[in-house]
């Protein structure tokens, strides 16, 4: 069972823009397991190291077909739009239908050292994206527009205010 806590909405190491990994060892290696068996308890289709308090710029994802993990991820190509009723583990019980580009090309390395060159569409583009705003210190809510958040704003602050404990 993980020791390390998802990191909710309030908590400051969610809005740090990580850090490149620029050395692959053990201690990532076990970085994303632990964090693949976080994602899964949680459960979640994803997760950035920065949720876990790790300012990595590490995600790992699983839509269905196995983990992977992806360092130092970029997205170098969008195109389209998608509409589509998003949450966060960093923001528990909460869904908005978040307008985001439905195709993208992201670019990385694995674990091994090896370059990865992905094109995701729908659900795995929006995952990409979803975690690579994690990466860059962005959160979920920034996403809304005005009346999402006006709206949200009873649920967000209960949140600030338990990470704070």
């Amino acid at each position: 069972m993980s020791k390390l806590p998802i990191r909710t909405y309030g908590d400051p190491v969610l809005r740090q823009r990580t850090k490149a990994v620029d050395t692959i060892d053990g201690s990532i290696a076990r970085l994303c397991e632990e964090m693949i068996e976080v994602m899964r308890i949680a459960p979640g289709v994803g997760l950035a190291a920065n949720q876990i308090g790790i300012s990595k710029s590490i995600f790992v994802y699983d839509i269905g077909d196995g983990s992977r993990v992806v360092l130092n991820p970029v997205i170098t190509e969008t195109s389209g739009e998608w509409t589509y009723e998003e949450g966060c583990l960093s923001v528990p019980g909460l869904f908005w239908p978040i307008t985001r580009p439905k195709v993208v090309h992201l670019e990385g390395i694995d674990l091994n050292g090896d370059p990865v060159s992905i094109e995701g569409d729908n659900l795995l583009g929006r995952v990409f994206q979803h975690e690579l705003d994690h990466l860059n210190g962005v959160l979920l809510v920034e996403r809304l527009d005005p009346d999402q958040l006006k709206a949200s704003k009873k649920e967000l602050r209960k949140l600030a205010l338990e990470s704070m404990k």
